[in-house]
């Protein structure tokens, strides 16, 4: 057989085990959404089943050099959590997500390496293996079953935050470990602190050159396409260059991320564009912690993990207990220096929800094969994170309703769909007011039409009535979406300006001082339904109408279209 048919043979074996994974992950997706029972579990444990039922069956549909694992992975999983992230809400808590992020990753390697070195037969740098790669949470299900209850924006935002910047220190800190076993460095607390730091500083002066270099190069492109390619060759472009530089390509990532998703984005694309690559990313970032997920039918041995039941045991505790230690302790210290405010039903939520998942995976599968014990730290990894999400990821929600954290977005959007039912009838009623009925109707054919819609139009209000009387709240929701409309006006209004290269960075938000003034204010009734209207019209405003008026011109004229029982309330631009 000829070399090139030998490579024709192996390209077509690939692309056929591709293609497996794909219709695999994609019927896992599907099957969770369809069936009821099966939305009740995150989806990422409903992966890890099937992975554990790939290695029961010892079917192989991936294999891959352990050496690409991080390079393959990590990239597009640490790219589409930072592109996600806001930087106005992490600023607003930058303290305790800090403290969170990486004193709490010491916390957990240490003290589950300390727990494994002293109750199993594990050598200490295997044991702090295991500690680093389990110190990286991923609360990617959690998060989206906190998104779809309604939870806190700052409980979200702590979450998201922590784990966004624990992964980098955690990897970091693992890859500074791997380097031990195969004696590549030895162990010194001011050389490993040195290199942990000059990894660390690469990493973000590099991610911060490329970020705003990537940024400031879409105001240039007006092509949806190559925009989202973009973010592609950044992701692994900025990885690959940071570590052949000697920085850390995984933090690195995160900071591009963090700049493109807040800044570039904003300078840079339209709000379509904007859509799209995140579309992009979300299906992406689905797709590759598919793949980790599965990589756990060539990795592990099912009959092994009950065989290193113990270590997985112990591992287990510790990672539950030094979880606890770090939320509480620091929360405690935040909340003691910054006035923070988390209180211990939060810290209770934060604590269970440290689900650990693809990051830690991934980790423990780049170990090189002959690192000792490599088998054991997949295997003890993998339990460990089988266990959260099957018991912890399975509980959040009763955990949730005890506290009493579940928030109201049931009710809200049943609240927006009623007043999006409304104004749709409303609409219809004034166009058949404007027909002719003279020729073409029969008048009573359309009074039957009309009395009906009316009827219906009753039937909602009586509803809206019902809902606001059950829960007063609700009629805030049409001014706070008012209010948020207004600050992404003001946002994509600065990005115009710096795009024509007017201004050169974004100058404080006026809007946000001034809302945070009128939140003191109390509404009526009729106000708050006058606003109904406006968010609807608001929605519909194109930044590039007003880009060339100044700005406080432009909102202004904005406000003042407005009925004067909306425009009072909101907002007083005098």
């Amino acid at each position: 057989m000829s070399l090139e048919s030998v490579a024709d043979a192996a390209i077509k074996e690939n692309l056929g085990k591709f293609l497996v994974v794909l219709s695999v992950s994609l019927s896992v997706a599907t099957i969770s959404k369809i069936f009821t029972w099966f939305r009740q579990i995150p989806y990422t444990l409903l992966l890890v089943i099937v992975g554990l039922g790939l290695a029961f069956l010892d079917i192989r549909l991936v294999n891959l050099s352990p050496g690409l694992i991080l390079e393959i992975f990590l990239p597009p999983l640490l790219f589409e959590a930072a592109w996600n992230t806001r930087w106005r809400e992490l600023k607003e808590n930058w303290l305790p997500v800090s403290l969170f992020a990486i004193i709490g990753v010491f916390i957990s390697m240490i003290g589950v390496g300390f727990a494994l070195d002293q109750f199993t037969s594990l050598s200490l740098v295997t044991a702090l293996l295991v500690g680093a790669s389990l110190a990286s949470t991923d609360p990617v299900a959690v998060v989206a079953l906190f998104k779809e209850l309604g939870a806190s924006n700052r409980l979200l935002t702590l979450m998201e935050g922590e784990s966004l910047f624990n992964d980098g220190v955690a990897v970091v800190a693992f890859l500074l470990l791997a380097e031990m076993p195969v004696g590549v460095h030895n162990f010194t607390l001011s050389e490993t602190l040195n290199r942990f730091l000059t990894y660390v500083g690469l990493g973000v002066l590099i991610g911060i050159l490329i970020g705003f270099g990537i940024s400031y190069l879409t105001q240039r492109i007006d092509v949806p396409s190559v925009e989202q390619s973009l973010t592609l060759v950044s992701a692994y472009g900025t990885y690959l260059v940071t570590e052949e530089l000697g920085g850390s390509g995984v933090i690195s990532v995160v900071v591009v991320g963090i700049i493109l998703g807040n800044f570039g984005s904003r300078i840079g694309m339209n709000p379509r564009t904007r859509q799209l690559v995140t579309e992009f990313w979300e299906f992406f970032a689905f797709f590759v912690n598919s793949i980790v997920f599965l990589l756990i039918g060539d990795q592990v041995k099912f009959s092994s993990l009950t065989d290193n039941f113990k270590v997985i045991g112990i591992a287990i505790f510790a990672v539950v207990l030094t979880r606890f230690i770090s939320i509480f302790g620091l929360a405690y210290l935040s909340n003691s220096f910054a006035k923070t405010n988390i209180g211990w039903r939060e810290q209770t939520v934060l604590w269970w929800s440290g689900l650990r998942g693809s990051v830690s995976v991934a980790l423990a599968l780049s170990l090189p094969i002959i690192v000792p014990a490599r088998q054991e730290i997949i295997e003890t990894v993998f339990g460990v994170v089988l266990f959260t999400l099957l018991v912890q990821g399975l509980s959040i929600q009763w955990l949730l309703n005890k506290l009493n954290l579940i928030g109201d977005q049931p009710l809200r959007l049943e609240y927006s769909e009623l007043l999006a039912q409304k104004v749709a009838l409303n609409r219809i009623i004034n166009y058949m007011e404007t027909l002719d009925k003279s020729s073409e109707f029969n008048a009573q054919v359309y009074q039957a039409e009309q009395e009906l819609i009316e009827k219906q139009l009753k039937n909602v209000e009586e509803k809206i009535k019902d809902l606001t009387t059950a829960n007063p709240q609700l009629k805030f929701l049409p001014v706070e979406q008012l209010r948020e409309t207004l600050l992404n006006l003001e946002a994509d209004t600065y990005a115009e300006f710096i795009r024509a290269g007017r201004i050169n960075q974004n100058p404080r938000s006026l809007l946000k001082e001034m809302l945070a003034k009128s939140r003191e204010i109390d509404f009526k009734e009729e106000e708050i339904q006058e606003a109904i209207q406006e968010v609807i019209k608001l929605e519909a405003i194109k930044v590039e109408v007003i880009k060339d008026e100044d700005l406080s011109t432009a909102i202004k004229n904005e406000i003042n279209s407005l009925p004067e029982t909306t425009k009072s309330p909101v907002i007083n631009l005098e």
